[in-house]
């Protein structure tokens, strides 16, 4: 298992943020990696609302299935991701800092089949993919 933690401030509003974050259907805007998310289960966006997304990884496609197992709003965000090489589990939480958020998530990967081998690849690379995923929302919900 590898467990990735990291935050990062977010000159926007707790809500504004978890808003925009928990509708995985905004992803693509601030993650380059990822090139289709679509709703799958029905009503509002709430605890077990699944999303079914597809993300770009060493050259191919990788779908996977997100579905939120935490939603506490504006404040926890927790969710499984299953594909075939991994599964994720995990959380965000979103604290006010004055006119702005401190966003932190933390993330329990666990490769199977062939990538166990590659663990701390996994984690490396992890590691490096987070802190670029939340940079990206960053820049895209300040620009706004």
């Amino acid at each position: 298992m590898v467990r990735i933690d990291g935050e990062i401030i977010i000159t926007r509003s707790v809500e504004e943020v978890f808003d925009f974050v928990s509708d995985e259907r905004n992803e693509p805007r601030y993650n380059p990696q990822m090139t289709l998310v679509e709703l799958v289960s029905t009503g509002p966006i709430g605890l077990g609302t699944q999303f079914r997304a597809v993300a770009r990884s060493g050259g191919r496609s990788v779908p996977m299935l997100i579905e939120f197992t935490v939603f506490e709003r504006p404040v926890r965000l927790g969710s499984h991701t299953s594909m075939s090489s991994m599964a994720t589990d995990g959380e965000l939480t979103f604290e006010p800092r004055g006119d702005a958020t401190l966003m932190r998530w933390s993330w329990n990967l666990q490769p199977t089949g062939a990538l166990r081998l590659l663990t701390p690849l996994v984690a490396w690379m992890g590691r490096r993919q987070e802190t670029a995923v939340w940079s990206g929302l960053k820049r895209c919900l300040e620009a706004q």
